[in-house]
């Protein structure tokens, strides 16, 4: 049938099972938002309330489902609103078809009104970026985009179409989207030295990333665990993978690993990486990496193997399909002093802060306890991200979301949003700090436009504690731009967004507040008052080994 070309964007996303989108209109787009008004009752469109917030709706939506997060945005200023978006999802393997629309084709490359390169711009931050210059390419190029985004490591893809394309008419031909194949890159080989490894271990380590929740392949990690008795590690990106309260859990790596996590790996003989990338956060000094330890290192992307460190074996695929053709060959195995070590490590250094007075650890804590665990918790970047991390336990998988890679300031609240949209069953609860909120608050009208019921926690220490932190410990307390002690009232703000709002200044509020804001059923904010030098322990020194991890014990004794 005869079909414009916005027709077709439709349809096409119609084929692939979008059921919401996320963006802002402009001039160029209108032909698109013309059609989507059409298909209301299909396609379920949430304005945001600016374009970057569109795109991390869209990746939030992704990240909490599993399925590709979709976001519009009109030509110029709107295109470029989204990169960030796009960015954070490239980092953290998010899959993404962002669709804009461009001048019509006469006027490109002529500096006409609202032109932008949308396509070059976002070239080295997405899996693939289209122009569409004819109408006859559009259903293909969409259907490409879709594809793209999901195979192999997944990330963002870019549809540009020129305006007059989403004008023209042509024939449109329903299709079945196309069942992805498998990304079996591996050979038995590779299964081979891989079995062997593990079985030749007596200190083995697992190292779980993200590659583990973007795979399905929780189950099969666990079982891995228990087979090879080894302790497990993971990264922000792989929470929940394991289970929080399992006893081989050791916690994060990194940074702002555990020192149980860190030291261990410093001296396990086997670290086995599952579908991670040995980021500068996790490793700190490469050099020094897990330096008594062969590497085993399993990812469906060859181009991180012996990227950042050096591997003994390696083998590419689909972490889950390799992971149950490796259990199906291990025998139960046992490593009884070395995981007695890992428990002492576990007891001599537990996670620890100071419980005379409201903080973000314990704000955690009680979050885990009064939803049983089983919320969707967002974050914005910094030290409200790390105790986030810490201290509430995840259960499962897709159930913590955040900027790893990119780190973006701003990404939460538009992230939670989307994955409100995508699982409306579930809490969903975003951690941000006052700083993050600041970037991204005018989203709290899009969570009020719709009555999205989610809960915004803004730890309110009223400087950007991460950077003061560095500042407090490297820079002499020179606190240059670090200060927000300034007249803005986030529960004002909040309430003129349409939201209500709670303000909690001392810990026995905290747990009837997120019970009241959970029973309200509304977008709700509730602002958390706490220290401004509290710090995110432990840590590691920028450049430093992970086994130099330190935290508030160490640095007294100095003192």
């Amino acid at each position: 049938m005869q079909l414009t070309g916005a027709e077709i964007v439709v349809e096409c996303l119609k084929e692939q099972g979008v059921d919401t989108v996320f963006g802002y209109p402009g001039g160029t787009i209108l032909n698109v938002y013309d059609a989507l008004y059409k298909h209301s009752e299909e396609i379920k469109h949430i304005l945001t309330s600016h374009e970057q917030g569109a795109a991390h709706a869209a990746d939030g939506y992704a990240r909490a489902t599993g399925r590709v997060g979709v976001c519009l945005a009109t030509s110029g200023p709107g295109a470029t609103n989204l990169v960030t978006g796009i960015a954070t999802a490239y980092m953290d393997s998010v899959p993404v078809v962002a669709i804009t629309c461009n001048v019509n084709l006469p006027l490109l490359g002529k500096d006409s009104f609202q032109e932008v390169d949308i396509a070059g711009v976002t070239m080295p931050i997405t899996k693939h970026s289209y122009i569409v210059k004819d109408v006859a390419k559009l259903a293909d190029t969409i259907r490409k985009a879709f594809r793209i985004a999901k195979e192999g490591r997944p990330g963002p893809v870019l549809v540009d179409i020129t305006k007059d394309v989403t004008a023209a008419a042509f024939e449109y031909e329903a299709k079945t989207p196309e069942v992805l194949t498998s990304s079996c890159k591996y050979t038995e080989k590779d299964i081979e030295k891989a079995v062997s490894l593990i079985k030749e271990s007596k200190r083995p380590f697992l190292y779980v990333g993200g590659g583990a929740v973007i795979s399905g392949a929780a189950e099969e990690v666990r079982l891995l665990s228990a087979l090879m008795d080894a302790p497990v590690c993971d990264t922000l990106m792989a929470k929940g993978v394991m289970d929080g309260h399992d006893e081989r859990y050791t916690g994060m790596i990194g940074m702002h690993g555990t020192k149980a996590s860190n030291l261990g790996v410093s001296e396990c003989d086997l670290l086995v990486a599952l579908g991670a990338r040995f980021s500068d956060r996790v490793v700190g000094n490469a050099a020094m990496f897990a330096s008594k330890a062969r590497v085993l290192h399993i990812d469906i992307d060859a181009a991180e193997i012996n990227k950042n460190i050096k591997t003994e074996a390696s083998v590419v695929g689909d972490l889950k399909e390799i992971l149950t053709l490796i259990n199906q060959e291990l025998p139960q195995m046992e490593h009884k002093e070395w995981n007695a070590h890992i428990k002492e490590l576990k007891e001599k250094y537990p996670l620890n802060y100071d419980e005379s007075a409201l903080s973000c650890p314990y704000i955690m804590e009680e979050i885990d306890k009064v939803t049983g665990g089983r919320a969707v918790i967002v974050t914005d970047v910094g030290q409200h991200q790390m105790w986030a991390a810490q201290y509430y336990k995840y259960t499962h998988p897709r159930t913590f979301l955040s900027s790893g890679g990119l780190g973006t300031m701003g990404y939460g609240l538009g992230a939670c949003i989307g994955a409100k949209m995508g699982c409306p069953d579930k809490i969903c609860i975003n951690i941000a700090g006052d700083g993050c909120f600041r970037m991204n608050m005018n989203e709290l009208a899009t969570a009020s436009r719709y009555q999205i019921p989610i809960i915004e926690v803004v730890i309110n220490n009223h400087v950007l504690g991460m950077v003061r932190q560095w500042q407090t410990l490297f820079y002499e307390k020179r606190y240059s731009q670090t200060v927000l002690d300034d007249g803005v009232d986030f529960c004002m703000v909040a309430k003129g967004l349409g939201c209500e709002a709670i303000r909690v200044t001392r810990k026995e509020e905290v747990a009837d507040a997120l019970a009241r804001a959970i029973e309200m059923k509304k977008p709700v904010l509730i602002e958390c008052v706490i220290p401004e030098d509290d710090k995110v322990f432990p840590m590691v020194p920028a450049g430093a080994p992970i086994s130099d991890v330190f935290d508030a014990t160490d640095l007294d004794k100095e003192e």
